[in-house]
């Protein structure tokens, strides 16, 4: 069996962002800083490896701030962002806490509330129940921002005001929010846009490095969890690029072997808070039973680096 060849085209960038690996050293540092046990408020990002890692070292997970016993200890929040309601409650209850939103999150935060300011009434392009859409929503005072999932929304989307404006959750599909936009514009032609385009520029990178080799692929497999945003928006990317035959390899996945024996060239790019070593432990399981020659298509060098707070140095 090991000796039918497979050839491997590796999507690069992949993997961990900038923001994840601030949000993972601002709870090691924490640790480090505050000793064992600190609190996080939600998943510090969506991988199950990488939680239960830092489960190890002493971070204790929890879905609000109400669950934590002891809160003399301190709390991290979550890279995805909070409503503006969760530093407060912390404040309230005289908690330390450490803000591990990721900046590119915080800077939706900020252009909301600076629009909002100015008088439009937003609209937000996301996904509902998402820890990030319920964080941007929550800078603002409830219903003066409406959230658009998809293009049908977009299609029946009404408002009395004449200001409106959209921003967007950072890691949906490049292709997808496009679409949603170009409806917007269509319907509302005074809409205004971000400054800057929200989708960070992660999310952009691994899609486009994803398209980028997809076509070439028999199978495409995205190393990721379920509920990570920018890991299931690759796998519907690679579908759209041409390879049908694609799917996420999460904690509970079992790897179809009979799919890959059937294949020649299979593609694997991992989502941006899957940690490298699932990649290469993924690859090593294809290496004991197949041939393999593993090709690296790298599109772009990511070179952000985000520091982590001042208090934690």
């Amino acid at each position: 069996m090991k000796n039918k060849e497979l050839k491997i085209l590796l999507s690069a960038p992949r993997g961990f962002c900038a923001g994840v690996e601030r949000a993972i050293e601002i709870v090691e540092k924490s640790i480090q800083k505050y000793g064992a046990p600190v609190y996080v408020r939600h998943e510090i990002v969506h991988n199950k490896f990488v939680v239960d890692d830092l489960k190890s070292k002493g971070a204790i997970f929890v879905e609000e701030l109400e669950e934590i016993e002891d809160k003399s200890r301190p709390v991290i929040f979550s890279a995805h962002g909070v409503p503006k309601k969760i530093p407060e409650d912390a404040r309230g209850y005289n908690m330390t806490y450490v803000d591990a939103t990721c900046p590119l999150v915080s800077k939706v935060h900020r252009e909301a509330e600076n629009l909002h300011r100015a008088g439009y009434h937003l609209i937000l392009i996301g996904h509902q129940n998402h820890p990030e859409v319920i964080g941007t929503m929550g800078q603002l005072p409830k219903g003066s921002i409406d959230l658009i999932q998809n293009e049908n929304d977009a299609k029946k989307y009404n408002t009395k005001n004449k200001k409106i404006s959209y921003v967007t959750q950072t890691t949906l599909s490049v292709d997808d929010t496009r679409d949603i936009i170009k409806i917007l514009k269509d319907r509302f032609p005074n809409i205004k846009e971000p400054a800057k385009e929200d989708i960070c520029y992660a999310t952009t990178n691994r899609q486009m490095a994803v398209k980028n080799i997809a076509r070439e692929c028999d199978l495409f497999f995205v190393i990721g969890s379920r509920n990570s945003s920018n890991s299931v928006r690759l796998v519907e990317v690679a579908k759209k690029s041409g390879c049908l035959n694609s799917q996420l390899i999460h904690s509970q996945s079992e790897i179809p072997f009979d799919l890959i024996e059937n294949s020649n060239t299979i593609g694997i790019s991992s989502g941006a808070s899957a940690p490298e070593i699932l990649v290469d432990n993924f690859i090593n399981e294809l290496k004991n039973r197949f041939t393999v020659s593993i090709d690296e298509v790298e599109i772009i060098k990511e070179n952000v680096v985000f520091k982590v707070p001042k208090k934690l140095n």
